[in-house]
């Protein structure tokens, strides 16, 4: 059987059992659900930055999910195509995942089915070097025990809409199995470490990237326009895993949701600012969003 090994663990979140249980306890404690959640929870958008600085917002989706669902089946995870160029959105479609807490079982069955669909290509070996997806998976295996996964990477294109149409359509037709999409993604990275400055390097510049240019991919997402959303990312520079946003919220949309709800939102400077007291030129952003 094919296992994928983790490749951020120790880097991005704790390489040893005990201290990952202890950090996901802790990104849970971290804040509480103030939002009226929908009945049911059939997607969400979460970051993938070290858990240090976004775990906490990761974990409030997945607390609200498991608030509203119980029990998971699978989860589908869209990934940010940070180093795969493949015009395809790329399925693991098999083996299993390893991470300090076990081993993540592929849901084949679905995985076939999306295959099936032509909208993306069997791509194991994509997901190597990949850590948008990595780093949802800990998450899932402490709080939906036995859940498997399904791992595909999206591409920033039109083929994410597409994709997440066919889930929709697939999930819409299971009826014995719960299936929740989850997009991966970060917002803005601003400043110099990143070679984005349009409006420099000061205090205002990173208040915009904030209020302004996330709130951008923010409102597209909560509206559920992947179209948009996608082309705004292309021309605002406001997301790193926009294909993965879109297939996320075209699968919901085609479930029946109106509208997302934003759980919370912030910046690798401000987490800095409150867990270190210090703060630096460059800022990442950050989202919880559910549908």
């Amino acid at each position: 059987m094919r296992t994928r090994k983790p490749i951020v663990a120790g880097q991005f979140y704790p390489a040893q059992h005990d201290s990952c249980i202890h950090e996901i306890n802790e990104c849970l404690d971290a804040r509480a659900l103030s939002e009226t959640l929908p009945e049911t929870i059939v997607a969400g958008i979460v970051p993938h930055a070290g858990w240090t600085f976004s775990g906490s917002l990761a974990a409030l989706v997945f607390s609200a999910i498991r608030q509203q669902n119980e029990k998971i089946h699978t989860f589908v995870i869209f990934g940010a195509a940070h180093g795969y160029f493949g015009a395809s959105p790329a399925v693991c479609d098999r083996g299993i995942w390893e991470t300090p807490l076990g081993e993540a079982a592929i849901d084949e069955v679905l995985a076939e089915a999306v295959l099936s669909t032509g909208t993306a290509v069997s791509n194991c070996d994509a997901h190597l070097c990949e850590h948008s997806i990595e780093v949802q998976v800990p998450f899932i295996q402490c709080l939906f025990a036995g859940a498997r996964i399904l791992p595909i990477l999206v591409p920033p294109v039109a083929s994410a809409l597409p994709l997440g149409e066919s889930l929709g359509e697939i999930i819409s037709r299971e009826e014995q199995k719960k299936i929740v999409c989850i997009g991966s993604t970060d917002l803005t990275h601003y400043g110099p470490r990143y070679g984005f400055t349009p409006h420099g390097t000061d205090k205002k510049a990173l208040e915009w990237a904030q209020n302004v240019n996330d709130a951008k991919f923010v409102d597209l997402a909560l509206k559920l326009e992947p179209e948009q959303l996608l082309a705004g990312a292309a021309e605002n520079c406001n997301a790193c895993g926009p294909g993965a946003a879109a297939a996320a919220i075209a699968a919901a949309r085609k479930l029946g949701s109106q509208r997302g709800i934003l759980l919370a939102q912030t910046t690798s400077n401000e987490v800095m600012l409150e867990r270190m007291g210090t703060t630096s030129a460059d800022a990442v952003g950050y989202a919880a969003i559910v549908f």
